[in-house]
């Protein structure tokens, strides 16, 4: 693999901004203005990872060029054997860089490390699709688990035999939305409901939709824009749980987005995690709102992603588990209802990784 002229003039560009930018936050001004050191250290611990790959490239390429020369000008026959397979070694050192600097060329998706917003609804199916909705947050919160993040619910609307009408939870840990994001979308399940006498497989849906936690700096909400109301609290088939007005119903105005949150007993708490998520939902819909509607278009990074979009299919009667986003089929079925989700989103993230490199110019 040959790097081509376009690429080596970028990455040159880069390890010279990574040099000025080292020259830059040495300097005091720059070390007394907080907002600008961080500016310039965030971008070049992002460039440092390139030009790291870079320098070894340059590296293995000089020692390649004096090999070349070297036997050239060689007249022993094992001398030259010896240089033959240096250069061959060399090449796919090569060849190795080259490739570790196209992954690394990979823009960075900015809410990688962020925590996440996951709401589950109930679809197609009635009270089986509600408890399949249940079922699908008693897997996320065993991978939660699994990561050492925490998992905690916003608001709740349950059947009165446990299934989720709608639910809100937060994900809080480090890299939570970077392995997260592929799961937005409609999960299939087929099987044979508790409620079936007849021993009939049912074909059932529930709707994942996941959302970075944005900062207030990410998505500017003005306060005159926003109804809020208050109400009490209440579980599960009406029963009031909380005597206080310590539910929070947010409306934004302007995109009409509802966010209610009563899981805390305090109001102020209610009232802080409902702007975050009401934060989170303007944003993604201002990422998606160039391509298409918001109400058809909260795209995923494989595939289409539209919500209305089956992603994945749980057949408990075979055992298997498929996304249909990269045809990839586990007959593990038990093991990943228990939160053994690895090797799904690994699957994912190459296939993602492999999209965005047929972007990167070699």
């Amino acid at each position: 693999m040959k790097i081509s002229d376009k690429l080596l003039e970028r990455l040159q560009k880069t390890k010279a901004r990574a040099l000025e930018l080292g020259e830059e936050l040495s300097k005091g001004e720059v070390v007394s203005n907080q907002e600008l050191f961080k500016k310039y250290s965030k971008e070049l611990s992002e460039l440092t990872p390139i030009v790291e790959v870079f320098d070894k490239y340059l590296e293995h390429k000089r020692n390649y060029d004096d090999c070349i020369k070297q036997q050239s000008s060689e007249t022993d026959p094992d001398m030259k054997e010896m240089i033959s397979e240096e250069i061959d070694t060399l090449l796919e050192e090569m060849d190795k860089d080259i490739e570790e600097i196209r992954i690394a060329l990979i823009p960075k998706d900015p809410n990688e490390d962020s925590n996440v917003i996951i709401e589950f609804r109930a679809g197609v199916g009635g009270e089986e699709a509600a408890l399949f909705a249940t079922e699908l947050r008693d897997m996320y919160k065993h991978y939660a688990d699994k990561n050492r993040w925490k998992m905690e619910e916003v608001s709740s609307n349950m059947t009165e035999l446990g299934g989720i009408k709608e639910a809100v939870y937060t994900i809080s840990g480090h890299g939570a939305y970077g392995k997260l994001k592929f799961e937005s979308g409609v999960h299939r399940v087929q099987r044979v409901p508790e409620t079936e006498s007849q021993g009939r497989v049912h074909t059932s849906a529930a709707t994942v939709a996941v959302l970075p936690e944005v900062e207030d700096i990410q998505v500017d909400i003005k306060p005159e824009d926003v109804k809020i109301d208050t109400y009490r609290s209440s579980g599960a088939g009406g029963q009031h749980v909380n005597k206080t007005e310590s539910a929070i119903r947010m409306t934004h105005i302007p995109t009409g987005i509802v966010v209610e949150c009563q899981d805390e007993r305090s109001q102020m708490k209610n009232r802080e995690k409902a702007w975050s998520i009401l934060r989170s939902r303007v944003y993604d819909m201002i990422q998606t709102q160039n391509d298409k509607e918001y109400a058809e278009n909260r795209r995923n990074q494989i595939g289409s992603g539209d919500r209305s979009e089956r992603i994945r299919t749980y057949n408990f009667p075979q055992g298997r588990v498929t996304d249909h986003r990269i045809g990839l089929t586990l007959y593990s079925l038990d093991r990943f209802m228990l939160g053994d989700l690895d090797e799904m989103i690994q699957g994912l993230q190459i296939a993602l990784q492999n999209k965005l490199l047929e972007n990167i110019d070699e």
